[in-house]
């Protein structure tokens, strides 16, 4: 937390100082945001530009995308807006030396001059705020997949056969009611013959023969 918090310092002071340093001589007096953007891959020339279309646009890019990585507690968005500072700083010092025949720092105002000290120290910044941030967590980013609600544990014991659960029908039998019978064919609902039916009609072994009346 703290070196994001340092980082994060480091990063906004680096894009403030390369955003204020186009308004500073950059050579010969010349202001920074009097370089056109074209100047920069065509060759340096005398005429003046709009400070929108200047040298401070992509300054002001890697301002914007220094805020982002800030926000976002990025180190790699961080270090490429360093890299747009420095990278459109070296551009212009080759141009201007192509234009002059050599660079030089000279006392008496002419040579490179304090704008681009400012322009350079401000892309070394950002890429020192990005070394110094840890970025973030993996707690942090596991955050987003984590579930909202996590299920809780089951914390009851799997038992065999299930057991009868406290509550208000507890009064109930657990037996098992017994199982259908399958038989439908005929006699399926007749009592089973108990010994005082067979009594009353005895089995009869011998053949009575023709009935004949009055005989007993």
């Amino acid at each position: 937390m703290i070196r994001n918090v340092i980082g994060s310092v480091l990063a906004l002071l680096g894009a403030a100082g390369a955003v204020q340093s186009p308004f500073r001589s950059w050579y010969d007096d010349r202001l920074g945001r009097d370089y056109r953007i074209q100047d920069l891959f065509g060759g340096i020339s005398d005429a003046s530009s709009a400070v929108m279309s200047s040298i401070l646009l992509p300054f002001l890019f890697a301002a914007l995308v220094t805020l982002v990585g800030v926000v976002l507690r990025s180190r790699w968005i961080v270090a490429v807006a360093g890299l747009v500072v420095l990278g459109f700083t070296v551009l212009w010092m080759v141009r201007q030396g192509q234009e002059a025949g050599s660079l030089s720092v000279g006392g008496d105002g002419a040579g490179l001059r304090y704008g681009v000290a400012q322009a350079l120290a401000g892309g070394v910044l950002l890429l020192l705020g990005a070394l110094v941030m840890s970025g973030r967590t993996r707690s942090a980013r596991r955050g987003r997949s984590a579930e909202p609600y996590p299920v809780p544990a089951d914390d009851r014991p799997d038992t065999w056969p299930p057991t009868q659960e406290p509550g208000p029908s507890s009064h109930t039998s657990s037996t098992p009611e017994p199982e259908p019978d399958p038989y439908t064919g005929p006699g399926r609902h007749r009592a089973p013959a108990s010994d005082e039916d067979t009594a009353e009609f005895p089995a009869q072994d011998e053949d009575p023969g023709p009935y004949r009346p009055g005989h007993p």
